[in-house]
């Protein structure tokens, strides 16, 4: 078969850029005028056209606040850990916290704090025979956190803080006596809301909310086995009998609640 002239000829031509395709030339005016615009809305079409398929939506991210700053067992516990101590237990996560205050003097100095949660771990371990101390957190006045009962502080530890109400909850002392009257330090409140608030995060639950917790003790305010519900971050007499956390703390509460929220990055 032989390659006609015409189309070796065309075959070597150059075409110009932006030129149409030859087989233009064998249409209408008309028809290659609405075929030209055609064109130009396809190759538009191309350049901006969304795929067939979006991609799914990302799931929402649980409300995480920053890890506070918080010293080791070590910086308090020196020589008077007990020999034997028993292996922690954990619940599946933190979905209340309680607030308690230690009933201890005011006026210390921030460096002697590891001094008094040694006195305080002493008491609890030597005189009631506990297994370890019972909050899972300590605050003192100047704000330093310190933990408390062994686990990890990154682990939900099954505390003995508030009688029938351990399970799935964080204990926080702060360091002092805050009965009626008493001031309540800033830096302590502050590092008490940055801590609840860290603490509640990976449970997605909201400083502000109400939760329902199981009681395990008739000694607590509720017979074993009543639900009741407690706010998110409770004083420790919503759930035993007992003046704790006193009522200058507690009257902190809710600037606690609200501050730990909005470490959550909760708007509302």
């Amino acid at each position: 078969m032989k390659w006609s002239p015409a189309w070796t000829r065309h075959r070597r031509s150059a075409r110009p850029p932006g030129a149409l395709p030859t087989s233009f030339g064998c249409l209408s005016a008309l028809t290659a005028v609405v075929v030209l615009l055609l064109f130009a809305r396809g190759s538009e079409r191309s350049v901006t056209a969304q795929p067939a398929h979006p991609a799914p939506r990302t799931a929402p991210i649980a409300h995480r606040a920053p890890h506070p700053a918080i010293l080791p067992r070590s910086a308090w516990l020196d020589g008077t850990a007990r020999r034997s101590q028993p292996p922690p237990r954990y619940d599946d996560k933190v979905v209340a916290v309680f607030i308690h205050h230690t009933d201890s003097p005011n006026d210390y100095d921030c460096a002697d704090s590891p001094r008094i949660i040694r006195a305080l771990y002493s008491g609890q371990t030597g005189g009631r025979h506990w297994d370890d101390i019972g909050y899972n957190f300590l605050v003192d006045r100047c704000g330093t956190i310190y933990e408390g009962r062994a686990g990890g502080v990154d682990r939900a530890v099954t505390g003995a803080h508030t009688q029938g109400f351990n399970h799935r909850s964080a204990g926080i002392a702060a360091l002092g006596t805050f009965t009626s009257g008493a001031t309540v330090p800033r830096a302590m409140t502050d590092s008490i809301a940055a801590l609840a608030a860290w603490k509640l995060g990976p449970s997605d639950t909201d400083p502000r909310a109400r939760v329902r917790l199981v009681s395990t003790s008739g000694l607590s305010r509720y017979k074993s086995g009543v639900t009741a519900t407690f706010p998110t971050v409770a004083g420790h007499n919503d759930g035993y009998p007992t003046t704790c956390p006193g009522a200058a703390l507690t009257a902190t509460l809710p600037t606690i609640r609200a501050k730990a929220a909005l470490l959550q990055g909760r708007i509302r």
